[in-house]
């Protein structure tokens, strides 16, 4: 398992990478600099499966980090 820890952490982060890259630019970083970001959208479709996804591979790679640490 000690071999393959290393990989599977780098298929992990690149998913993750890819994951951020595709989701939906907003306005929330126009609203954190003062400016007034009334919009606001649920998530929705595909939009809600990428959140999802992301947050999954996210907390996989924070596991697949701690695992590299320990063995």
């Amino acid at each position: 398992m000690g071999d393959y820890l290393p990989i599977l952490t780098i298929a992990v982060s690149i998913i993750l990478v890819v994951l951020v890259l595709m989701q939906q630019r907003g306005t929330a970083l126009g609203s954190a600099f003062g400016q007034e970001g009334g919009f606001y959208a649920t998530r929705r479709g595909i939009q809600k499966k990428l959140f999802v996804a992301t947050i999954i591979f996210g907390a996989l790679f924070i596991l697949l980090a701690i695992l590299n640490l320990i063995a």
